[in-house]
Parts: C-alpha cells; structure tokens; sequence
C-alpha cells in the first residue's frame, strides 16, 4: 500500500461487501517494532557517546582524580564490578535462552527464562545500589570528584535503561498469563533479547571506562582530539 494509501485508510469502517478491513499482519507490526527499537538504540548511543566524550573532557581538567590506579582507589580492584557484570550476562543469557525456546516452540522453558532473566536484573540494580553506598562510604560520593559524580550519573542512566527494559518486559509475561502462542509472543521476545544485549555491551564498555587509569583518560582524550 502506498503511502497516501495508508494515511487515508479507515480501518475502523467495513470494506465493501461488509467484510470488516483486516487488522496489520503480526508480521509488518513486528517490523515496526523492530524499527522503532532500533531508532531508539541509536539515540540512546548517541547519548551515552556525548556523555563519554565529556567524561574524558572533564578528565584533563586539573583536580581530576580517577577511581582506579592507585592502591586506594576503589576500582583498581574490580572485583565488585566484575561480580556486578556477572549478573548482568547472566540475565543476558537468560534472556537467549527465552529466544531459543521461543523459536523451539517450548513455552515453559521460554517463561522459566524470562523469569529468570528478571531476577538476575533485579539483583544487578541492587548490587549496583550496594557499589553506591560502599563508594559514599568509602569517601566517593556523588559530589567527592568530578570522576565519582560521572559514575553515579553513568550507572543511575544505564540502572534506568534496564528498568524500563523490565517494565517492557512484562507484556510477554502477561502473553503468557493470558495463554497466547508462542507465535505471537516471539516477537516481543526478540526485541527484549536484542534489548538486553545492547545494554550489557554499554555496561561492558562503561566497566572498561570507570575503572581506567589517568594515564588512560589522557591516551583516550588524545585520540578524541581534546
């Protein structure tokens, strides 16, 4: 259908003959979807690009301090954000799993998935809490250096991101409560599984980035041209 064709449909009157007019397949819905994610994919990697750009700015501004290179600084042992990120790739990987079985047609193994993928979600957002308080704690708190406040606002951005994500995510679980094919809660599936994998790749790279050297900033801002 050309484009004047579907801004004057009306899908609401009968075609003729009587025969109501048939609703948009699943599959030019799902298509649109996927596009609509994946505009927002780009959007949100521009974002967190602008932010990373002016982290590594604020890094060559005197009085800078990173939180990891030094024996006291509480990234250069990376054990708590190694053990934050093994939370996040196991959701991640359940996640997959729910779109195997979703593909393999096996719905309870699918649901068992999703449930599991939002439990290791929860518990990443509340290890991500615990980093917070240990960070305050230890004298890092939001307004300590310029480097602790970019880790809250970085993490409390990607922790809002993965919320909205579990919000999204309760209408294939609702699919399920209500009894309907995998067929048509496969779509929502996959969009929630490319979801979660963009978000542990920006938490990968934000890991990489938090727990790096000054020496590192410098190199990174060089290459950047700042």
């Amino acid at each position: 259908m050309n484009l004047w064709g579907r801004l004057t449909e009306k899908p609401w009157l009968a075609a003729p003959g009587g025969v109501p007019v048939a609703a948009e397949p699943p599959a030019t819905d799902f298509a649109s979807k996927r596009i609509a994610l994946y505009f927002f994919l780009a959007v949100a990697t521009v974002f967190f690009s602008l932010l990373v750009i002016t982290f590594l700015t604020h890094s060559q501004f005197p009085g800078f301090q990173a939180l990891a290179g030094e024996p006291w600084q509480p990234f250069t042992d990376t054990t708590r954000l190694w053990f934050n990120t093994s939370l996040l790739l196991l959701s991640s990987l359940a996640m997959q799993i729910a779109l195997m079985a979703s593909r393999a047609a096996r719905p309870k193994l699918c649901l068992l998935a999703l449930v599991g993928a939002i439990f290791f979600a929860l518990q990443f957002l509340l290890a991500q809490l615990w980093l917070w308080q240990q960070l305050s704690d230890m004298g890092y708190g939001v307004r300590a250096n310029p480097s602790s406040s970019y880790f809250y606002l970085l993490t409390a951005l990607h922790g809002l991101h993965l919320v909205a994500g579990l919000v999204v995510l309760v209408k294939p679980l609702m699919g399920f409560w209500k009894g309907k094919s995998l067929d048509l809660i496969g779509g929502s599936v996959k969009l929630c599984t490319t979801y979660w994998h963009y978000l542990l790749v920006v938490w990968v790279l934000m890991f990489g980035l938090l727990a790096s050297s000054e020496e590192t900033y410098r190199t990174l801002a060089a290459l950047c041209g700042l």
